[in-house]
């Protein structure tokens, strides 16, 4: 991993602790090709959505009200992302988000790898982003 994936990545792990899920602190920084922060993003309910514990401790009313930290940075951008690359942690993007970070234009993602119990919950999801990047030429770089 080189410096500046280092820095980045360590940049989404701040990003990710703005995050109140009490389980999962998810974050993700967009930026250009000469290394200029162009967006970040947390997982989070929707902007001025009520921060209560009871949904946050409600696994399925939580998985269906956040935003992930790759769909907020991707949508508190304010410019083209083209040629983009995007930094998550803890987790490499689900499909879901694969599929908005290639419709964005983004072409490199660098994240960790995931561990087994990681590995285990969202294989299905990781290889089908897996198959996004493959089938558009978008980078992937699991550190």
């Amino acid at each position: 991993m080189n410096l500046w994936d280092r820095r980045f990545i360590e940049l989404a792990n701040l990003v990710g602790s703005w995050s109140k899920d009490p389980s999962t602190k998810c974050g993700a920084v967009i930026v250009d090709n000469q290394h200029r922060v162009i967006s970040v993003g947390f997982n989070g309910f929707p902007s001025k959505f009520p921060d209560d514990p009871k949904l946050w401790n409600d696994r399925e009313t939580k998985l269906n009200l956040v935003l992930h930290a790759e769909e907020n940075a991707i949508l508190f951008s304010k410019q083209d992302l083209s040629g983009c690359t995007i930094y998550t942690i803890p987790i490499p993007p689900c499909s879901r988000c694969a599929s908005k970070i290639a419709q964005a234009g983004i072409i490199r993602v660098v994240a960790p790898r995931p561990n087994v119990e990681q590995a285990r919950r969202w294989n299905d999801s990781f290889l089908l982003a897996q198959t996004i990047y493959k089938e558009l030429d978008i980078e992937l770089e699991l550190i």
